[in-house]
């Protein structure tokens, strides 16, 4: 008990350092603070007395970050002057050296982001999600009956990986036995080196994304001899725009559909669980309202935000709400502050299942770049829980979850849980 008063009052002074500490100290991008979920009252500042902020130092180099909804998506949307082009640095706050950076479509500005984008786009058509929904449900079901009841068990490595990675094996028809690599793979591109991380260089790092590369290389060599099929893999391999790509582009392609494929569809999945728990009131309004998914699903994923941010690059001198924004500098559009901004949205820090417009949020991003497979995120969402709610009255946590080291990915490692016997 003495360890956690003390813990508790760690993340106490954490936080309460936001309302101390000069502005011009503020890096909201410090992993830190989301690996103790106490970035909160920094975010609430910013927007208040700094919405469009600069930080001259930190781990990641100086950026400028815009904290408030209208804000995020008029820097969004003004490609003209924001880029997202990896040449100049993509779209995380991290910096990757030149000579490592791989082109998504993602990270391409008009025209060419929609002709790569427009290639996987047949994998979210309705029709297509429709398939899919059986599938789904199918694997939901087995996973949940193979639950243990009346013991402790990890909810992240028990169901939401191992849901998410057989959902991407089914996208890409990756081998069955070896899908695991691809919730590795994600974790690697994601990850920062370090001494306490997945890896401990950047070096390492990169020996497993070239890992990927040379699996991956060796299911497009078999899907481009064979006719076109519904994977993602044998899309690109026949697209026009995207069966020529550089080794460079291709991995880099891969990294995005792998990564938007596993974080935003895993770590919804986690923090829908544990929000739940946080709000019983709402937990019990959801068992006995099952309807309710409908708005469940979308205040879960603004809820969670399972990425804190996207970063543009200025292609030219800028003001922006009186502040300079000058050519090359980085801008970091914190959606996990937008999805909190009184502004934007009613009541913004309450979890309301039946909130009135839930989709009122920015966790998919805005605008050309919005992600291409949101629908097939919320429909995973919704039918976990569907079949959730069909076998278990209550789920409870039972321990502090473990999160992850990034102010990219806003997920969770791990989440001790426990089904009442």
């Amino acid at each position: 008990m003495h360890g956690t008063i003390e813990s508790a009052a760690k993340l106490d002074a954490l936080r309460e350092r936001a309302t101390t500490l000069p502005l011009e100290q503020f890096d909201p991008g410090d992993p830190e603070l989301f690996r103790t979920d106490t970035f909160w009252p920094y975010f609430d500042r910013l927007r208040r007395e700094d919405p469009v902020h600069y930080c001259k130092d930190s781990m990641f180099g100086p950026y400028w970050s815009v904290t408030r909804y209208n804000d995020i998506m008029e820097i969004e949307t003004n490609h003209s002057v924001f880029s997202s082009a990896s040449s100049l640095g993509g779209i995380t706050i991290r910096d990757i050296d030149p000579d490592l950076r791989r082109e998504s479509f993602i990270s391409m500005d008009p025209p060419r982001h929609a002709a790569q984008r427009k290639t996987v786009a047949p994998m979210f058509t309705p029709t297509h999600l429709d398939n899919l929904a059986l599938n789904i449900r199918k694997r939901s079901a087995e996973c949940l009956d193979n639950l243990p009841v009346g013991q402790v068990f990890d909810w992240v490595d028990r169901v939401s990986i191992e849901l998410t990675t057989q959902m991407l094996a089914v996208l890409f028809d990756f081998p069955w036995e070896d899908r695991r690599k691809l919730t590795r793979w994600s974790d690697i591109a994601t990850t920062i080196p370090g001494p306490d991380g997945l890896v401990a260089t950047e070096d390492e790092r990169q020996a497993e994304l070239a890992e990927c590369a040379g699996y991956f290389a060796r299911l497009w060599k078999e899907r481009i001899a064979q006719p076109p099929k519904s994977d993602l893999l044998s899309m690109m391999a026949h697209g026009e725009a995207t069966r020529d790509m550089d080794a460079k582009n291709f991995l880099g392609n891969l990294v995005l559909l792998i990564v938007g494929g596993n974080d935003t569809t895993r770590n919804t999945m986690s923090g829908s669980l544990l929000a739940l728990s946080q709000h019983p009131e709402q937990y019990r309004k959801l068992r006995e309202n099952p309807a309710l998914l409908d708005s469940f699903v979308p205040e879960v994923i603004r809820w969670q935000t399972p990425l804190a941010h996207m970063r543009r690059t200025a292609l030219t001198d800028f003001e922006f709400r009186g502040k300079q924004i000058r050519k090359g500098d980085k801008v970091v559009m914190w959606y996990v502050s937008g999805n909190r901004d009184e502004e934007a949205i009613e009541r913004p820090y309450d979890f309301i299942i039946d909130r009135a417009r839930p989709r009122t949020h920015l966790s998919f991003g805005f605008g050309i770049h919005r992600c291409v497979g949101l629908r097939l995120a919320e429909l995973q969402l919704k039918i976990i829980w569907e079949e959730i709610l069909r076998r278990f009255d209550h789920i409870d946590v039972v321990g502090e979850p473990k999160r992850v080291y990034s102010s990219f990915v806003k997920g969770l490692e791990e989440l001790p849980v426990k089904i009442a016997a």
